[in-house]
């Protein structure tokens, strides 16, 4: 398919510059920026209106219909944009793909963000159906209400939020990105740089065809920068870039008892616990004072930050106090900057379960007990490794392990016994915040939004973007817009419509990399 080629003219910028005089404005922003925010301004309802038609379409990466009419119409977006798109296939769901060249652009950026969306249950979310996106004129924490959408030419307030599945993470970057594009055309400008565009149908169901899709569309995919937009903005609301991602591998383990529940009156004291057991366990593999991981090894191959990314985080505002109090913590788990500790590899128990409890809950020694554990790593640790490090400590405490469900032979056999069963997960990855490309993006964004913006080495959360730096070779860096407060991958995921009018500006900013 051939790749069209959109030609602009800039012969608007003095016009746009006189109006601005004219009003009083600032010169502090770009003429790309005012152009892309008057555009935003009037056409409020028509964005808005796009970005619900996209939000109700179901789009769990399992349901292969569903998630093909997403990409379908993900497809016509684009061309309504002038962008010549086509699906890249795969076992499973495709990856939606454009292009964009500029005459006389020297540079290529790929823009990356999924389609694809968390699992839902409808009985958590208050007064709606996920995929039926309704207006509130405030947080759901905060009393907003439901309102209607207003009708074109009436204002959006900047603190009204949709609430849909995908409102967040990652509809709302996708509409941005084309919506970005549409107020540079609209002031007849064009973006500096060509732009490529992948939209991945299958991240949160672990990307398991990305490796694929990098390696069959290598040359398709090559570009000086890929920027990737998902994730939530800093806290402060100040633009936001992150230079990498943290990795992710998971592990859940059980712990065996008895055959079968028994009567706790009858067995309570001589048949083993597994509750207790892995209660121990788990308690094992932390410091309950530094907060720090037991397990051998856990840190040893972790590289350092910089001089330049240390300075970044001392320099990113530090919001710890307000999430201490917006979370009820008394106090955190490890001493230290948030920021700072996330470019650290954590273990997090994220799920626990072994008989029943609340109104079921019965006087019984459990049969079993399960833990969920995710291992999130940073730059420079294997996944397999950490996992490794994690059994063998489990060996340490006693433990047999096996990798199946174990017969009654083998519970004899072994005073102590887990069964471990693993993902495959994925490394982190970290682009340098001196390279001269990322140099050159932060100098360009800074000076066309007219503000500095906030840095951080590493992003909390994992997206398996190693396939585009250590695969494909393209230094990545997150420019995340969405509100911190989004309830990603929850019940009652939103959006903030001030983030969505901040981050068309700030995507087309980026857009203007010489």
């Amino acid at each position: 398919m051939g790749v069209r080629t959109v030609r602009f003219s800039r012969s608007s910028l003095c016009l746009v510059a006189l109006a601005l005089a004219v009003r009083g404005e600032a010169f502090a922003q770009s003429l790309e920026v005012h152009a892309v925010r008057s555009y935003r301004a009037s056409h409020a309802a028509e964005i808005v209106e796009e970005l619900v038609g996209f939000l109700s379409l179901p789009n769990v990466a399992s349901d292969i219909p569903a998630i093909r009419r997403n990409a379908e119409t993900l497809l016509a977006m684009m061309a309504r944009r002038g962008i010549e798109g086509r699906l890249l296939e795969t076992d499973g769901p495709p990856y939606v793909y454009g292009e964009l060249n500029v005459p006389g652009a020297t540079r290529t950026i790929l823009f990356y963000a999924h389609y694809d969306g968390q699992p839902v249950d409808p009985s958590r979310w208050i007064g709606h159906d996920p995929y039926e996106p309704v207006l509130r004129d405030g947080a759901l924490e905060g009393a907003g209400q439901v309102i209607e959408f207003p009708p074109r030419g009436y204002p959006y307030q900047r603190d009204w939020r949709i609430y849909a599945r995908s409102a967040a993470d990652d509809k709302s970057p996708i509409v941005a990105m084309l919506v970005a594009l549409d107020g540079l055309a609209a002031g007849l400008l064009r973006p500096a740089a060509n732009l490529k565009f992948i939209f991945e149908g299958d991240e949160e169901a672990g990307s398991p065809n990305l490796g694929n899709v990098v390696r069959e569309y290598r040359d398709l995919l090559a570009a000086d920068l890929a920027i990737v937009a998902d994730g939530p903005t800093d806290p402060s609301g100040l633009p936001t870039m992150k230079f990498g991602a943290r990795g992710i591998v998971s592990a859940e383990i059980t712990v065996y008892g008895p055959l079968r529940p028994l009567h706790s009156g009858h067995y309570g004291n001589w048949a083993p616990n597994p509750a207790m057991r892995l209660a121990q366990l788990l308690a094992s593999m932390k410091d309950p004072q530094s907060g720090r991981v037991l397990v051998d090894g856990f840190y040893d191959d972790v590289v350092e930050l910089t001089e330049l990314e240390r300075a970044a985080i001392a320099a990113a505002p530090n919001d710890d106090a307000d999430r201490m109090h917006a979370f009820a913590i008394a106090e955190p788990e490890a001493q230290g900057r948030r920021l700072a500790l996330v470019n650290l590899p954590s273990l997090n128990v994220r799920g626990l379960r072994s008989a029943w409890v609340g109104g079921e809950a019965r006087t019984v020694v459990p049969d079993r007990a399960i833990a969920s554990i995710d291992l999130r790593l940073v730059k420079n640790i294997d996944p397999g490794d950490q996992l490794e490090r994690l059994i063998a400590h489990i060996e340490r405490q006693g433990y047999e392990i096996v990798s199946e469900e174990p017969d009654p032979e083998t519970r004899r056999r072994h005073p102590k016994l887990a069964r471990v069963v693993t993902s495959d997960g994925y490394p982190a990855y970290r682009t340098p915040m001196d390279l001269p490309i990322a140099r050159a993006l932060v100098s360009s964004v800074e000076e066309h939004m007219g503000q500095s913006i906030v840095k951080i080495p590493t992003s909390g959360g994992s997206v398996p973007l190693f396939w585009f730096t250590d695969v494909l070779g393209v230094p990545t860096v997150g420019v995340p817009i969405v509100n911190h407060d989004n309830n990603q991958h929850g019940p009652n995921e939103n959006l903030r419509l001030g983030n969505l009018w901040s981050g068309i500006e700030l995507l087309a900013s980026v857009m203007m990399l010489r």
